[in-house]
Order: structure tokens, then sequence, then C-alpha cells
């Protein structure tokens, strides 16, 4: 398995989990305050994540030119 096949493979399960959590948000899920705050966290965490593997790919990319 190549760098690019793992961390496109790392990027479209942090999006998939991030899909389950908005969804739970939109739901009304969320029994309090704080377990709304935790889980908007996450969002945010798995947003920030994704974010850098899209910056590593485009860098591993311009390596290999």
């Amino acid at each position: 398995m190549n760098d690019q096949t793992v961390l496109s493979y790392l990027k479209d399960k942090f999006k998939d989990e991030q899909k389950l959590r908005v969804e739970f948000l939109a739901t009304g899920s969320a029994t309090s305050l704080e377990e709304y705050k935790h889980v908007a966290g996450i969002i945010r965490g798995l947003a920030l994540a994704t974010d850098i593997i899209d910056d590593l790919v485009q860098r591993l990319e311009k390596s290999d030119d």
C-alpha cells in the first residue's frame, strides 16, 4: 500500500466519522450541552485532521515532480 492510498483511506474514514457525528447533532441526539460540545470538538478535530492530510498529499505530489 503506497503513501497516497494510506492517506486517501484515512481521509475517507475521517470524513465518514465526521458525517456520523454531524448527523448525531443534527438529529438532536445530544442529551446535554457537554455532550454537544464534546461531539462538536470531535467534528472540528476530524476536519483539522482532514485538512492536514490534504496538505500532506499536496506536499507529496510536489516532491514527486
